[in-house]
């Protein structure tokens, strides 16, 4: 029975962490989520830049898995090159490394104040205020975890029965690294399995053993999770399992040497040290070599042969006596739509960004297909049964007013943004460096509103909606403030502001009309609230 209740404490303390990590990570995402993809997106054009968005981006987001998966995605669409890929994952390594350093640094005393404020702020409806309140709650009760933790481990740390298994995983280092391997890759998180190595009384050595192991597990989560996604973030997560792999095996006939290099510093505990020691010298070897290793990932899992798309996939017309089956039907088929029109503003943004109109051609083709999709959509919705009721017609009439915005968002790609970066690269205009930036943080933005309107159209969710209201304010403020640099560049006399003096207005006003056939989506949600008023005159 005291054997049962030592396993309860020490998976209760490793759930209590793990729900600590995911507040974090789910608070950071909420209150500064556009900011770090942001800085993730832009922050790859050379090695330091991508290695230190790797970095920040899991000191924030406290979960390296969490980075790859971000990276894979931009990966898979093109917004970020494979070789700084590797390296953005290579700076989120030492990231969760630096996180288990801070987390272990004896600071479980602060667990009480941080729920506390973290409580306070919570409850403020500002999302940037709440998120961060969610993640000062999350990271007291990280420390608080540590601390039970700590606690329920102490039987087994005087146990002959832990001593006898540890001295068995101590004669067979591969066993001990697939062993912690092993629980690294069920608890998605390195870390949670370096802070329970951490809390166990382990020979240096084979801490050091276990640390490796716990290394290559957390390399694990991200490929399963993209197996299904393009081979662009696959050949990343891989790359990233290879990296971490080859490092350990090559590691693992020192690690007694390690340990004993390590031993002097005694800074919060050898398996944190290691951690963090592995990481730095893993980033330091593989980084000249990112390049080859991209390369090598193209050759072991080419590209795909492209497939024809079959339309309209999920216009069933069996469906249309049956008016929620219907509506489910053309709701997807909405979706497929939006996943269009985000691909022709990647392809748009990869064009804008490389100097290349080759890209520009599928935008063509996808603008083609968006406008017949929407034609059938409104088409299949026309021809609804009789039998639909208030509540039916009311969807019926949110998802055209969707697929018409979409529409509408299609033909200001076609014939805006892509006109105007054929106008770029065939005029051979450069921005100037800052006018630049700002454009393709305008980019990244519109595509994260799309991600959002996506979301909101399938949930209805009011809070979503009211976190996309306030962040149209921002792209709106985020425009008129750029417009007001670019006007100071040219009252300076830059050059080259003055060369693309209107592209670079004629884009921002595209990326804003953009913007607000997106955030209509919420409008509808936020009327049945009571929240929106019929005009945006203050009163007098």
């Amino acid at each position: 029975m005291a054997s049962v209740l030592v396993f309860l404490q020490i998976a209760g303390a490793v759930a209590l962490l793990l729900f600590g990590l995911g507040l974090v990570r789910d608070g950071v995402t909420t209150a500064f989520g556009l900011r770090l993809k942001t800085a993730l997106g832009l922050g790859t054009r050379t090695g330091p830049r991508a290695f230190a968005s790797g970095l920040v981006a899991t000191l924030g987001l406290q979960s390296s898995t969490a980075t790859a998966l971000l990276t894979a995605s931009f990966v898979d669409r093109g917004l970020i090159r494979g070789r700084m890929a590797q390296i953005v994952l290579l700076g989120a390594n030492v990231g969760t490394a630096l996180t288990a350093l801070i987390v272990s640094a004896g600071i479980g005393a602060m667990a009480p104040a941080l729920i506390l404020i973290g409580m306070a702020a919570a409850r403020r409806e500002r999302p940037a205020i709440s998120g961060s309140g969610r993640a000062l709650i999350g990271l007291g009760l990280m420390l608080i975890s540590l601390n039970l933790l700590d606690r329920g481990a102490a039987p087994l740390r005087e146990a002959p029965q832990m001593a006898a298994f540890l001295g068995m995983l101590d004669a067979a280092w591969p066993v001990a690294l697939v062993f912690a391997a092993g629980i690294a890759a069920v608890c998605s998180s390195s870390l949670a399995a370096v802070l329970l190595i951490l809390s166990l009384d382990v020979p240096a050595a084979l801490a050091v053993v276990l640390v490796l192991g716990a290394n290559i597990g957390g390399a694990i989560p991200p490929v399963l999770v993209t197996q299904r996604a393009g081979v662009a973030a696959r050949r990343l997560t891989v790359g990233n399992l290879m990296v971490r792999g080859a490092g350990c095996l090559a590691v693992l006939p020192f690690a007694g040497a390690a340990a004993a290099a390590l031993a002097p510093l005694k800074i919060t505990g050898l398996a944190v040290e290691a951690h963090l020691g592995f990481n730095l010298a893993l980033a330091l070897v593989v980084w000249p070599f990112a390049g080859g290793l991209s390369r090598l990932l193209a050759l072991m899992l080419p590209d795909e042969a492209p497939t024809e798309d079959p339309t309209p996939r999920w216009l069933d017309d069996a469906a249309l006596d049956t008016p929620p089956l219907a509506l489910a039907g053309a709701s997807r088929q909405a979706l497929a739509i939006g996943d269009d029109v985000a691909r022709m503003l990647e392809q748009t943004r990869l064009a804008f960004r490389k100097n290349d109109l080759a890209p520009l051609a599928e935008v063509s083709k996808l603008e083609d297909r968006v406008d017949l999709r929407q034609q059938q959509v409104k088409t299949y919705l026309s021809r609804l049964g009789r039998d639909a009721d208030e509540d039916d017609r009311r969807r019926s009439i949110a998802i055209l007013d969707y697929v018409i915005n979409l529409e509408h968002v299609g033909d200001i790609i076609e014939k805006g943004l892509a006109a105007e970066v054929r106008k770029k690269v065939g005029l051979g205009l450069r921005f100037s460096d800052a006018g630049y930036q700002e454009l393709d943080t305008m980019f990244l933005m519109t595509e994260e509103t799309l991600s959002i309107a996506q979301t909101i159209f399938m949930t209805r969710d009011r809070v979503l909606a009211r976190q996309m209201m306030e962040q149209k304010v921002e792209i709106r403020n985020f425009e008129r403030q750029s417009a007001q640099r670019h006007l100071i560049r040219l009252r300076e006399g830059h050059s080259q502001s003055r060369e693309t003096s209107s592209l670079h207005l004629d884009f921002l006003r595209d990326l804003k009309r953009i913007n607000a056939h997106f955030v209509a989506v919420a409008h509808p949600i936020l009327d049945e609230e009571g929240l929106l008023t019929e005009s945006r005159l203050r009163g007098g």
